[in-house]
Order: C-alpha cells, then structure tokens, then sequence
C-alpha cells in the first residue's frame, strides 16, 4: 500500500470516526429531547383530564367544552390515566375497562417527589405526581408513536449522511491527495533519474515557498556536494595515480639497466642511492596521501588536550633545524602576551606539527635565502600565526588553487614536490576550526597566516 492510499485511508477513517461520533451524538439527543417533551405532554393531557373531570361532577359545568376542546387539540397519544387518593386508593381511571396494578414502591417514589418518570421495556412512558390542591395521586402513560415514527426517519437520514459523506469524502481525499503529491511524484522521477554519470543534473525548483521546494533545494545542495566530492576524488585519483607513476617507471627503468649492464660497485651503489632517494620520495608521497584519505576520521575527533601554541612553534622549530640544517627560522610576537591563556588552544599536537613543519618545508623550497619568520599574535578570541618567506609571489589566478591537492604554482615548476603539503594544512587548520589565508606583502614577501580559536580561561579551568 503507498503512502498516498495510506494517507487517504487514514484521513477518511478519522472524517468516518467524526461523521459517526456526530450522528450518534444528534440521535442520542433527538431521543433524550423527545422524551423530555412526551413526559411534559402526557403530564399536562393527565392534568387536563383530571380537571376535565372534576368540572364535569361539580353543579357548573359550562366549562366542559372548553377542556373537552382542549384534550382532543393535544396530539399526544394517552393511552391510560389513573387518579388515587394519597393512600394509594383508586379514585377514577381512563378508560373505565383498564386493569392496572402499581407497587408501594412507585407509590412512595411519587410522593416523596411529587412528580417522578419512568419508561416500561416497552418503551412507554410513565408520569406520577401529587396534585396540590388536592394531594391525590395522578398517573398517566402514553406511547410516542410519531415521536419514534420521526426517530426512525432520523435514524436513516443519519446513515444515509454518513454514508454518503464517507463516499464523498474517500473520493475527494485520493483526489487531492493526488494533487498534493503530484509535485513529490515529479521530484521522485527526477530523482530516480541522477546517477553517477549525471550528478550535475538538478532538480527543478520553483518560485514557491513550500516544504516540496525545500526539499528540492536541499536534494540540489546534496548533490551539489557530492558532485563536488567525486570530482575531487576523481581528481585525486588521477594526481596521485600519475604522481607515483612517474617514481615507479624512474624505478623501473633504472633496475632494468643496472640488471643488463655489468657495473661496478660504485655504480651499482650510484644506481642504488638513487633508488632510495626515489623510494624516500614515494614514501613521502604515500604517507602525505594517507594523511589526506584519513581526513574525515581525523575530523570527528573533538576530545583534544589544551596546547600552548608558542611550545608547540618551538618544538617544531627544533625538529626543523634538524630536518633542514640549511634553514633559518627566526620566531617573534606581534602583540605581547596579558597573560598565560593567550596562546591557549585545544588541538592535536601531531597534527598542528605536521601543519607547522610543511609550511617550513615550503618556505625553504620557494624561498630564495633560505630563511623563515614566524610571528604569533594574540587578537582577540583568535590565535594568528604568520609565516613569512621571501621568494617569487603568486599570481592572482593561482591563489585560489594553491590549497588543492597536486596543484603546484608557477614558482614551484623548478623544485621537486607533489604539491600536497598545502593540502594537508588546509584539512589539518580545517580539523580545528581554524583558516589559512596566503598574503602577497610588500618586498616579495610570500606570508601564510594560520588563525586558530583560543581557549577561554573558563574552558581551561575546567578542563
């Protein structure tokens, strides 16, 4: 069953549910109300009667036709009256051939109440009250015959109703139903339609302000996305299979030639350091493509030590100095710290290392005196890092792809990389919340600037 006949089933039961609660609630009333009316007819037709009759024995009786008159308007149908004294003696009955029996129980019930009503099994209905004026007792029973006459026409005119609008109502909801869903039908076709091969499809989307068109416009957002994400590792596919092809075939050449020429040992030791310099590159470019493909694990983590970032600056320069002895690291302030918590931020060591220890790399590649300035500054909630290297500057077009992976700007053309440092400081500044801005100043400066959050004080009591 889909959803469009579950959706117009269950508004048709709660539309059955309200139709026959309304019907049952007008007939019970209808049948309370006539019988309130029939007690009140067959109470004042005994009261008439009785008046009737003791008019009839007294010496004036010129009123009778005027009571007579009176009984015979009244429509209600009487079928007996008994009048008894106060002790429960018959006085008169109507008509004279009617045998009758009342318990004690009734009796008292009446003249503990003055009026009381009842109704029989077979639904007659019974009044008893005390007269004032005399204190005898009157009895009458009628039966509302066009009173049940009208209830059972009632009866099936409300059927007939919630019948009749349990039809209309089935019909109307499929019909709108559909007309509500034709929008989301339209969507499923087109939807069912994407594939892989045409992510740069889109959903058709209109003016108007409803949920099917903000499910339309996130449904193009995710594609969006996707068609985003599978460009890149399509790209990334293709770099990295082209980028260790090149060290593999180097590789390969250079063993095949070693294997049919007889050399000597310091050709062989030649044939082989250049081995190992390819190979250290290879092991380089596969351990930067891991980092890379470990982007999203690494992203999800949230529950990193407090770390002083100027600690973590002199740590890596000292493992830079070690690294690449001909470079010249040099680290100052830009703004003095006000206290201990300036330079407080949470992250992961390994990770803000890598970071520093890549644009390092970078700046003793692309500089050209082989010198880098590091200046920390406190601004605010934020932790500006800038790195300063001296070299060619970016043109204006290869800025915006200086952050991707494999791409490698003009100045880069002459030195050996893979250009993925950047990227991986881009995804590691991006793990923590942070940016990385490149800066052309003044002088042939190249600066990379690095903001982090900073921890408050009150996060780094509590922690």
């Amino acid at each position: 069953m889909n959803l469009k006949l579950r959706l117009a089933l269950l508004f048709t039961f709660f539309v059955a549910c309200l139709l026959v609660l309304s019907s049952l609630a007008t007939y019970f009333l209808y049948y309370n109300y006539r019988a309130t009316i029939f007690f009140e007819e067959i109470k004042n037709e005994a009261i008439a009667y009785h008046n009737l009759s003791l008019l009839l024995k007294s010496p004036a009786g010129n009123g009778s036709d005027k009571f007579i008159n009176s009984l015979h308007s009244n429509t209600a149908y009487v079928e007996q009256v008994v009048v008894l004294d106060y002790s429960g003696r018959l006085i008169e009955k109507a008509p004279d051939t009617l045998h009758f029996s009342i318990s004690q129980n009734i009796i008292d019930k009446i003249k503990s109440g003055k009026e009381y009503y009842w109704v029989s099994d077979n639904n007659y209905q019974h009044v008893g009250l005390v007269l004032d004026n005399t204190k005898q007792l009157l009895l009458a029973v009628g039966y509302d015959k066009s009173g049940f006459q009208k209830l059972d026409n009632l009866k099936w005119i409300l059927f007939s109703v919630t019948l009749g609008g349990l039809l209309v109502t089935g019909f109307f909801s499929l019909f709108f139903i559909r007309q509500v869903f034709m929008p989301l039908t339209k969507m499923s076709m087109q939807i069912s339609k994407t594939t892989f091969q045409n992510l740069a499809h889109r959903i058709d989307v209109t003016d108007a302000k409803d949920e099917v068109n903000d499910i339309a416009r996130n449904f193009n957002s995710v594609l969006e996305r996707l068609n985003v994400a599978f460009e890149f590792q399509k790209s990334f596919v293709y770099h990295a299979s082209h980028e260790l092809r090149t060290p593999l075939a180097t590789m390969l050449s250079q063993t095949e030639s070693a294997l049919e020429r007889n050399l000597s040992e310091a050709e062989y030791k030649k044939v082989l350091a250049s081995l190992k310099e390819d190979q250290q590159e290879m092991i380089e470019l596969t351990n930067s493509l891991l980092l890379i493909s470990q982007f999203d694990q690494m992203e999800k983590a949230h529950d990193w030590p407090l770390l002083r970032i100027d600690e973590v600056l002199y740590e890596t320069m000292s493992i830079a100095k070690r690294m690449l002895p001909e470079l010249m690291v040099n680290m100052c302030f830009g703004t003095l710290p006000e206290s201990d918590d300036d330079f407080i931020i949470r992250g992961n060591e390994a990770l803000l290392k890598s970071v520093f220890i890549n644009l390092l790399k970078n700046a003793n590649l692309y500089s050209i005196d082989h010198k880098a300035e590091i200046t920390l500054e406190s601004d605010g909630a934020t932790i500006l890092v800038h790195f300063d290297n001296k070299g060619t500057q970016l043109h204006a077009d290869e800025k915006e792809n200086i952050l991707t992976p494999f791409f490698r700007g003009g100045n880069a053309l002459k030195t050996k990389g893979y250009g993925l440092g950047l990227s991986i400081v881009y995804r590691f500044i991006t793990i923590h919340k942070g940016t990385i801005t490149y800066t052309p100043v003044s002088n042939d400066i190249n600066r990379f600037t690095i903001t982090l959050n900073k921890v408050t004080p009150a996060a780094a009591i509590i922690t």
